[in-house]
């Protein structure tokens, strides 16, 4: 009667085993080093200074002390205020304007849907500040719209102005922020399916009943994205209030940027950028939850 055989011993994973789990960890890890240095590493080193106290003449020393933060929340709360006002204003007028675009160019482009693409990213060919100006050019008291209002037709009285209100700040942050919310509209959009919208006017739905329950149902993930393009940098965007607004109109980018660049002011300038990263975290939170990104994602 022979032994039984003992089984043999599971083989170790081999070297090209190895490497294929290797292979995606070695894809990330220029974007992975890049967010360390050129993010993370920044915003300890601002979390530092947040908490610390002295001056820029003779240096600052981490001594935990939150008086940076009690400044910033108890003294600049209007400012606050209009970064979400105008924020959340220009991510409106951005969508009311880039849905009916997306949709043209998406279900109605045809052949030309890639000229009316490249006419949508083609602002993004010149600087943001350029951009700007041209729009305070394009407002101003004697430009190429207000002047024949005033001068050659005649509606507007001579004293009416543009320049400096929450109108030309607005209309500038949602120009400037326009494409990054149709261009995520057009995917989500150009994604859907034809015969979708056929079979809901199979099933005697409407032309509004079958956009209603089927378009934009399938369009939320695109409204979701466009929504954080556009909000996010339009919250913390200081050059439009800069040169479109005014004073009153000014936003906490305004305050952060004079409080780093101009008044040194780091621990001030610091808890008012962390701040502000907690309060758009807080609102994508919210957002996130009303529209269910669960089911956007799912």
């Amino acid at each position: 009667m022979t032994a039984a055989a003992t089984p043999a011993p599971a083989s170790k994973p081999t070297l090209r085993r190895r490497f294929n789990k290797a292979v995606p960890w070695l894809l990330l890890a220029p974007g992975l080093l890049w967010l360390l240095v050129f993010y993370v590493l920044p915003v300890i080193q601002m979390f530092t200074y947040s908490i610390s106290t002295g001056s820029i003449e003779t240096g600052f020393t981490m001594t935990l002390s939150a008086d940076a933060y009690v400044e910033a929340l108890t003294k600049f709360g209007k400012q606050f205020f209009n970064s979400i006002l105008y924020g959340g204003l220009a991510t409106l007028f951005a969508f009311l304007i880039g849905f009916p675009v997306a949709y043209s160019i998406a279900l109605r482009g045809g052949r030309y849907k890639n000229l009316i693409l490249f006419l949508v990213i083609a602002p993004f060919f010149t600087s943001f500040l350029i951009r700007t100006i041209s729009w305070k050019i394009l407002l101003g008291d004697e430009g190429p719209i207000l002047g024949p209002l005033k001068h050659t037709l005649g509606i507007l009285p001579g004293g009416f102005s543009l320049l400096g209100t929450p109108v030309a700040q607005t209309a500038g942050l949602t120009y400037n922020f326009l494409p990054f919310m149709i261009l995520p509209l057009y995917v989500a959009l150009e994604k859907i399916d034809p015969r979708l919208i056929e079979a809901a006017a199979d099933l005697y739905a409407g032309r509004w009943e079958a956009f209603r329950r089927v378009t934009f149902p399938l369009a939320l993930p695109g409204v979701f994205a466009g929504s954080l393009l556009t909000f996010i940098p339009a919250m913390g965007d200081y050059i439009n209030a800069e040169l479109l607004g005014n004073p009153q109109t000014r936003m906490i980018g305004n305050v952060i940027q004079n409080r780093l660049l101009i008044q040194n002011d780091y621990p001030v300038g610091s808890a008012l950028s962390f701040i502000l990263m907690a309060a758009i975290l807080v609102a994508v939170a919210i957002y996130a939850r009303a529209l269910g990104t669960e089911q956007l994602t799912g």
